[in-house]
C-alpha cells in the first residue's frame, strides 16, 4: 500500500473536496480518478476560453464594413495580429498600401458586433474549429492568392503534406462523367493525392466518394455554413469527409447556400490546389469558373473529353482548344507533378496500370460491344443500328454484362463500362 502522506496530499484533499484519513487503496484510486477528471475539465474550459479569446480579433476584424480579404490580407502582414491591427492608430493604418481614410476610421471606431459573440458561443459548442491564416494548419497554397479568406470552419483535419488537385465538373453529371470521375480520384488517391471538391451533386459527390475509396484524403469546400450543408442528401457524405480529410468553408456556421457563395468558394477549390480537373461541363458551368480562377492563380487546368455529341462536355472540350491537358488517366495528371509518381499506395490503381484480364468475346458480344460507346443507347436504337434479332442482342447484351465490360441503366439503356475501355 503506498505510504499515507501520499494520500494526504493537501492539493489532492482540496481539489477533490472531501478530507481523506487513511483511506483504503480503492478509495484512493476513486479520488485520484476524480481529480484527474476535475483538472481535465478545468484544463479543457481553460482552453476553450482561451480560443475564443484569440478568436475574438479575427472575427471582429473580418466584420468591419469595407475591409475586405485583400485588405485583412495586407493588414496581417503589417500588423502581424488582428488585436495589433485593431489598436493601431490612424497613422499607422494609413501606412499600409490601401487603408485609406474612410477605411482607416471603420478600423479604428469599429465595435465587435453581437452576432461575432453568438458565432463563438455556437462554435465552442460545435465540432467545428477555426483556423486562421497565421496557424500553421492553414493551406500554404491559399495564401498564394490575392484575396485568402483570413480564416477557414474546418471540421476534419488539413495537414500541411497535403498535394491537392481540384476535381469538378456539372451536378447533373452522365453515368459516363460520374464513372470516369470516381475511377480517376481513386487513382489520384493512389498517387497519394488528396482530392479537393465542392460537395456538390454529381461529378463533386463522385470525387469525394472515389477518393474515399482509394484510401485517401479529400477536401470539401463549402458554400454554406456548417449548419446548412449543402445538398441535405450530403450530410452522411461529409461525415466520412471529416474522418478522411477536412470539410471547410470560409461562411459563417449559419450562412445559407445562397448562389453568390458559390463563385466565391470556387477560388479556395482551386487555391489549394496545385491544378483544377474538369470532368464534365458546358459553356455556361460554373467550373469553367473554377479552371480559370486556376488559371489566374498559376496553377495547372485539366480536362476529361467527352462526346462530340453530348452538350455536358463542350465546356471541357473548350478547355482543351484553349490550353487545358487532356486527361485519359490518373497518370497524365500525375505527370504533371512529377515527384509524385514516385509516391504510390499499396493496391495501385484501378485501371490503366492494372493487369485486368480482357474477357474472350464471342463474334456477336464483339459486334454489339463495338457498338457501344460510353453514353448510353436505348436497346431499339441498338437492334436497327447492327440489323440483328432482339433475341440475339439481347443474350449477347447480357453477356457482356456478366463479363463486366458493359452495364444497364433504367429504361433498357446500355453503355459501356468505362473501365473497360481503359
Amino acid at each position: 500500500m503506498p505510504p499515507a502522506r501520499f494520500y494526504q496530499s493537501a492539493s489532492l484533499r482540496n481539489f477533490a473536496g472531501i478530507p481523506i484519513d487513511n483511506p483504503s487503496y480503492p478509495q484512493w484510486i476513486e479520488f485520484r480518478l476524480l481529480a484527474i477528471r476535475m483538472a481535465e475539465r478545468s484544463f479543457i474550459k481553460r482552453s476553450r476560453t482561451c480560443c475564443m479569446e484569440t478568436l475574438l480579433p479575427w472575427l471582429t476584424l473580418k466584420s468591419v464594413r469595407g475591409v475586405g480579404n485583400l485588405l485583412i490580407r495586407r493588414l496581417i502582414r503589417h500588423f502581424q495580429t488582428p488585436e495589433r491591427v485593431l489598436n493601431a492608430s490612424r497613422d499607422e493604418l494609413l501606412a499600409v498600401d490601401g487603408i485609406n481614410s474612410r477605411s482607416a476610421a471603420a478600423l479604428m471606431n469599429h465595435q465587435t458586433p453581437d452576432w461575432v459573440k453568438r458565432e463563438l458561443d455556437r462554435l465552442d459548442k460545435s465540432p467545428v474549429r477555426i483556423v486562421t491564416m497565421t496557424d500553421p494548419e492553414y493551406p500554404p497554397l491559399l495564401l498564394e492568392i490575392s484575396d485568402p479568406p483570413p480564416y477557414l470552419y474546418v471540421y476534419g483535419s488539413l495537414e500541411q503534406s497535403d498535394r491537392s488537385v481540384a476535381v469538378v465538373g456539372s451536378r447533373n453529371a452522365t453515368d459516363y462523367g460520374i464513372s470516369a470521375t470516381r475511377s480517376l480520384c481513386r487513382d489520384l488517391a493512389a498517387y497519394k493525392l488528396t482530392v479537393v471538391s465542392g460537395l456538390a451533386r454529381g461529378v463533386d459527390t463522385a470525387a469525394h466518394k472515389g477518393a474515399i475509396e482509394g484510401k485517401g484524403r479529400t477536401i470539401a469546400v463549402m458554400g454554406s455554413g456548417f449548419n446548412n450543408i449543402y445538398p441535405p442528401e450530403n450530410r452522411r457524405l461529409a461525415k466520412r469527409i471529416a474522418e478522411h480529410g477536412a470539410v471547410i468553408s470560409e461562411f459563417c456556421l449559419s450562412a445559407g447556400p445562397e448562389a453568390h457563395h458559390f463563385p466565391i468558394r470556387n477560388r479556395i477549390i482551386s487555391g489549394i490546389s496545385l491544378g483544377t480537373l474538369v470532368v464534365e461541363a458546358t459553356r455556361k458551368s460554373g467550373s469553367l469558373i473554377t479552371a480559370r480562377l486556376a488559371a489566374e492563380q498559376n496553377r495547372e487546368v485539366f480536362a476529361v473529353p467527352g462526346s462530340v455529341h453530348s452538350f455536358k462536355s463542350t465546356g471541357t472540350h473548350t478547355l482543351i482548344k484553349q490550353g487545358a491537358k487532356l486527361v485519359e488517366h490518373a497518370k497524365d495528371v500525375i505527370d504533371e507533378f512529377g515527384p509524385f509518381n514516385l509516391h504510390v499506395r499499396t493496391g495501385g490503381l484501378s485501371s490503366e496500370n492494372s493487369d485486368r484480364r480482357i474477357p474472350t468475346l464471342s463474334d456477336d458480344e464483339a459486334t454489339v460491344f463495338k457498338a457501344l460507346s460510353v453514353y448510353p443507347v436505348h436497346i431499339d436504337e441498338l437492334a436497327r443500328k447492327l440489323s440483328i434479332p432482339s433475341g440475339m442482342l439481347s443474350s449477347a447484351l447480357l453477356q457482356l454484362e456478366l463479363k463486366g465490360l458493359v452495364r444497364q441503366a433504367p429504361g433498357n439503356l446500355f453503355s459501356i463500362e468505362p473501365e473497360s475501355t481503359a
